[in-house]
Order: structure tokens, then sequence, then C-alpha cells
């Protein structure tokens, strides 16, 4: 059995609203076990007996029946237990910092999370604070700056939709329980 974590993109924003109990619904309803929502912005921690090499898989049945119940574009990134801890683990900036928020990338393509990791070696580190992780950028923008920065501008283009989802650290810290 394999513990794993989906983080939804784009969930109860822009009129999209699933909530919590419904979510673990849906999951238990694929036949996974110890199902646990965190939070009200679509973070769910399940076992279920598939491992890695079949992630894709996994994924694209999740985002299936999340399509189907709540009729929504869904897309998904799908993280092992292990995976999300050493991402919390490894994170570089000061995260107590009261002035910064601590974010966490997730992106489930590496050329995505490249080039990502490319366009932000050209912005001002002051404002953008960023740092390349595995299967993550880390990213420490102002308080209240998160969507107006050059990176966060970057962030919400539709390009990264299928591909991108991002998480406070205190958030993925809940989830690690």
């Amino acid at each position: 059995m394999t513990t794993w974590v989906a983080l939804l993109r784009g969930v109860n924003v822009n009129g999209i609203t699933i909530r919590s109990a419904e979510l673990a619904a849906l999951l238990r309803g694929l036949g996974f076990e110890e199902v646990k929502t965190v939070l009200a912005s679509g973070n769910a921690r399940f076992t279920v007996d598939v491992d890695v090499a079949r992630r894709a898989e996994l994924k694209t049945r999740i985002e299936a029946a999340l399509r189907h119940r709540f009729d929504y574009d869904a897309w998904i990134v799908l993280v092992t237990l292990d995976e999300l801890a050493a991402a919390v683990t490894a994170y570089p900036f000061d995260a107590a910092e009261p002035s910064r928020q601590p974010y966490v990338v997730f992106c489930t393509d590496v050329a995505v999370r490249d080039a990502l990791v490319d366009a932000a070696a050209s912005l001002d580190p002051a404002e953008d604070p960023t740092h390349p992780g595995i299967g993550v950028v880390y990213w420490s923008p102002e308080v209240g700056r998160t969507i107006d920065t050059p990176f966060g501008k970057l962030l919400g283009r539709a390009a990264y939709k299928p591909t991108t989802t991002t998480r406070n650290l205190r958030t993925l810290v809940k989830i690690l329980g």
C-alpha cells in the first residue's frame, strides 16, 4: 500500500466548489482507504495499492472521477507522502519570516518545472525569491504580492494549469499530520 497526496488545482475559487466531505466520499468510492482531507483547498491524503510506477494511471483515474462528479476541468498533482515530506524538509527559505509567504509550486512535468526555473533565473531575487527542488519550485513572495509579482503572473498563465499547483508550506505540514 502506498500513501498518496492529491493536490487539486483551482478548487474553491472561481466558482468551483468541492466540499471536503464530498471529496473524501469520491476518493472512498474509488476504493481508497484512510482518506483524509485537509483544509478546504483541495488537499487529500489516502492509501491505495498502487505503486509509483502507476502514478500516471492513478492521476488520470482521479481526474476523470472529479470531472464526472463535479463537472469541471479537473487537474491534480499526485505525490507520495514521502515525496511531500521530502519537499517540505528541503524548503530553502525562512518559513517563519512574517513578511513572506512560504510556497511550494508542484509540477507534474519536468519540462514545465525546468521552464519555471529558467524563467525565475531572470527575475529579481529580492522580489521573487525562488529555488529549484525535486519536482517543485520553492517560492517566497512578499505577503500580499502573490499574484502581482513577475513569477506570480507567470504561474497564473493558463498553460500551467494542467501541470502545476501551489501550496503554502504550512498547509503541507498539516497534510503530513
